[in-house]
């Protein structure tokens, strides 16, 4: 009897079609670069979670913009830049006569909301790969493993045997391909949704922390 072949990976992989091989590569390349933006976006989250919630301890507390403002000067983080546009518009010139108090507040917290907005759209930069990997990945794979299979059935064909150690390797060849596809879509769809969540959650915070800080800068630029 002949010894079974081996059905490695790496013997996988060096044996497929060149098709398949493409297929295989992109796919590999997809991954890595998406658990890159994974790694990166779920530390971020972290960072910035912790951060907003410093600043909205620090705004429950405070009774004077002084207090709301300490530190501010200093920090990157979207909650910060959120907040340095609110006292930014707090200081602008405008005279007492030429809007009412709830006026004043709405322009500051205006400013405050359209900085979150530009906050949201730098920390949503690359989720829609994640989004698009997670649905295209398996149906690449499912590509691989088609072209594949028909690879497979064209040598059954030249061969003209149809015994398992002829059918398997190519068959297996195929699959990985597929097998590869969900690997890469996987943790894709799966960071893709907590971040999504993460980053709901953070905006959702961020409306409550302008809602308290609008106030007491709008007092602020009347008095």
């Amino acid at each position: 009897m002949e010894p079974a072949p081996t059905l490695s990976i790496v013997t996988l992989f060096l044996n497929a079609d060149i098709v398949v091989k493409g297929v295989l590569i992109l796919l590999l390349l997809a991954s890595v670069w998406s658990w890159a933006v994974i790694i990166d976006k779920l530390w971020r989250l972290g960072r910035i979670s912790r951060s907003a919630r410093a600043h909205e301890l620090r705004a429950a507390a405070a009774r004077s913009p002084e207090e709301l403002w300490a530190g501010e000067a200093r920090e990157r983080d979207p909650a910060g830049q959120v907040l340095v546009a609110g006292f930014r518009e707090s200081a602008a010139e405008v005279p007492p006569s030429a809007e009412t108090a709830g006026e004043r507040r709405e322009r500051v917290e205006r400013a405050m909301r359209l900085a979150l907005n530009g906050e949201m759209r730098r920390l949503e930069a690359r989720l829609p790969f994640l989004a698009t990997l997670g649905s295209a990945a398996p149906f690449i794979g499912l590509f691989g493993t088609v072209w594949g299979i028909m690879r497979s059935f064209a040598g059954i064909a030249a061969a003209n045997n149809t015994s398992l150690a002829v059918v398997a390797p190519g068959i297996a060849e195929a699959l990985f391909a597929t097998a590869m596809g969900l690997a890469a879509a996987i943790p894709a769809v799966v960071a893709y949704n907590k971040c999504t969540v993460e980053l709901g959650r953070f905006a959702g915070r961020m409306q409550g922390l302008i809602g308290r800080s609008g106030g007491l800068l709008a007092r602020a630029a009347g008095a």
